[in-house]
């Protein structure tokens, strides 16, 4: 799995990268904000990211904002740690009403960034095999188990749609329909 760390600290992002690695994570790595934006908005974009709060050009919080209002449009979803020296509560409800999914106070404990990271994982794991099941569902929904073709359902939607995009580009529409007696006779 690939990990975003954006810190402007040279010391404490050494030390994310060189943890991570060691636990066997893909890490990239960014000193600023915008750069950390740049990469969360790529298709191959990271999956979790660990943002510093306060970094140049655009701070963790507003990062976290950008990423929930962009996957309002998009099925991907980006698990996001935020890392900071303030440990006040006001400042972790601030940071998990700006969209971070938890929150590390500085120093980072190793042991408590392992297992928060675990949980990004699994969270991101569910979050595929709910997009795969919904799919498979939406598949199910839509063709017939035994023939594999589309079922009364979406033919009538694909026509519905098929009828709108004709009345659009002012073209013709053909329908034919086929009649198979004793179909299941055989």
């Amino acid at each position: 799995m690939k990990i975003l760390i954006a810190e402007d600290e040279v010391g404490m992002r050494v030390l994310l990268e060189n943890l991570l690695t060691e636990w066997g994570f893909q890490v990239v790595s960014v000193a600023t904000g915008p750069e950390a934006w740049d990469l969360l908005t790529t298709a191959d974009a990271p999956r979790l990211a660990v943002l510093d709060w306060m970094m140049p050009g655009l701070e963790g919080d507003e990062i976290c904002r950008r990423v929930r209002k962009e996957e309002e449009t998009k099925e991907t979803y980006t698990y996001l740690i935020l890392l900071t020296a303030k440990e006040s509560k006001e400042h972790v409800i601030r940071g998990l009403e700006a969209g971070a999914d938890d929150y590390i106070v500085k120093p980072v404990d190793p042991s408590e960034l392992k297992v928060r990271v675990g949980v990004g994982q699994r969270i991101i794991q569910l979050q595929s095999d709910l997009l795969a099941a919904k799919s498979d569902l939406l598949e199910q929904s839509r063709t017939d188990p035994l023939t594999g073709v589309l079922n009364r359902r979406a033919i009538l939607s694909q026509m519905n749609d098929e009828l709108k995009r004709a009345e659009r580009t002012d073209t013709h529409l053909s329908l034919a329909l086929l009649d198979i007696d004793h179909f299941k006779a055989t």
